[in-house]
């Protein structure tokens, strides 16, 4: 007897995708083929809307390009991605929306999820500051490029929370060295804080423990100054009894020494006596040394010489 060939399978007989998934969806749950299958459309529909997190199948799975790029259709996959904490998908998916439809209504909440995806990058202050600065340059982008849209002053309060972390990793940073002993390398987190972040609430604590710094190393000269600076700028602040401490033993409100230019060098080696940025607020006869290449020597506002500084050399 000849045998029949079987009839060509058309598009009908073919399965779509989204029966494969039910079907999929219907084996991970525990259930039988048969009993899966035999379920209505509306609850297969809603089975796997449960299997992928609540969000609608058809955001992963499209068709066609033009309905996998659809604007509503990346939106919901960011969101789907950032509620399942794939920051690195959600990043894409925002990034992606945003330079094909910068002018959409939905752009402002594009780029402000930009930025909170790089805080929840970016979980503490021991990490990598990165994460953190790339989310202030995308608030600051929402301000710019979307002034007056709802999420205006939400990007103005994430700044906010932005800098403190900063300010906060680089005060963690400087007191990790402080306790190791690296007193050079504390200084210069400590100073940066107050430099960069002098409204911010850790800054007074940056200003005591930079004079702690320039005390452990020698400069007490420097240590005063810090301190003083401390008492005239934050008078209040918790560390301000501690300050005036300190400055107590380093000898009271003694003025700070000053500096003076030695006949061998030039007036471009030895710099201004006001180099530290952290010095405006003190008058000209309040300044801190600053050492040049060709050497410094010391001197009280009263005349009294001090030991000749080089190079490298804390006084």
């Amino acid at each position: 007897m000849e045998m029949l060939p079987f009839p060509p399978r058309t598009s009908a007989h073919r399965p779509s995708i989204v029966s494969c998934i039910i079907t999929l969806s219907c084996l991970l749950a525990g259930q039988s083929f048969l009993a899966g299958c035999s379920a209505t459309p509306k609850d297969l529909r809603d089975g796997v809307r449960k299997a992928i997190t609540g969000t609608d199948e058809q955001i992963f799975v499209e068709d066609t390009a033009e309905r996998y790029y659809h604007p509503n259709v990346m939106i919901k996959r960011g969101e789907a991605y950032f509620e399942k904490e794939e920051y690195a998908e959600a990043l894409t998916e925002y990034t992606r929306f945003l330079e094909m439809y910068r002018n959409h209504v939905l752009a402002p909440y594009a780029a402000f999820r930009l930025g909170e995806v790089h805080l929840k990058m970016g979980k503490s202050i021991d990490r990598d500051p990165e994460p953190v600065q790339k989310a202030i340059a995308a608030f600051e982008r929402v301000r710019r490029d979307y002034p007056g849209s709802r999420y205006d002053a939400q990007a103005l309060e994430k700044l906010e929370d932005c800098r403190n972390w900063l300010a906060e990793m680089h005060l963690f940073v400087g007191r990790f060295y402080y306790r190791r002993g690296s007193y050079l390398a504390a200084a210069h987190r400590f100073e940066k804080v107050f430099t960069t972040y002098p409204d911010r609430p850790v800054a007074p604590d940056a200003l005591y423990f930079l004079a702690m710094s320039h005390h452990e190393l020698g400069a007490d000269d420097w240590a005063r100054a810090d301190l003083m600076l401390l008492l005239e700028k934050y008078p209040d602040s918790n560390v301000a009894s501690d300050g005036k401490s300190l400055l107590a033993t380093l000898g009271g409100a003694y003025p700070p020494l000053l500096v003076q230019k030695s006949d061998s060098a030039t007036a471009s080696d030895a710099g201004p006596a006001s180099s530290r940025p952290y010095t405006s607020g003190l008058s000209s006869t309040q300044a801190t040394p600053s050492f040049g290449s060709a050497g410094a020597s010391l001197v009280s506002p009263l005349g009294q010489a001090f030991t000749s500084c080089r190079l490298g050399a804390w006084c």
